[in-house]
């Protein structure tokens, strides 16, 4: 097992990202993980992503906060403890359209080298 505290996470820069802070976990630069990309994302009021679309799958889990996922025109909430899956080159855009800060989960499947 390979333990990480939160504070030993570093900042990367996510492309078409807005008002948000990332933190990488494990996999890409912060290594251990070939198999799995994981951080964690701040998202700002009116911070979020996109909108646009790239090949690997994704999975987002709200830790706190809330935040809008609008997926071919169609707009979901997801609020404390709700997930969602973004499937490959699905277009997806993220909103916090809250006035708290929103922090996700989030698990990125790599795509192979």
């Amino acid at each position: 097992m390979i333990a990480k505290k939160l504070s030993e996470a570093k900042e990367y820069v996510a492309p078409n990202h807005r008002a948000c802070t990332t933190l990488r976990l494990f996999g890409a630069e912060a290594g251990v993980s070939k198999a799995i990309i994981a951080g964690v994302s701040h998202f700002l009021p009116g911070g979020g992503a996109g909108p646009d679309a790239s090949p690997p799958e994704k999975v987002y889990y709200v830790l706190e906060g809330e935040l809008t996922v609008i997926v071919n025109g169609k707009e979901t909430v997801l609020r404390k403890n709700d997930s969602c899956y973004i499937g490959p080159n699905e277009n997806r855009e993220i909103i916090n359209r809250t006035n708290e800060v929103c922090t996700i989960f989030v698990a990125v499947a790599p795509l192979p080298a």
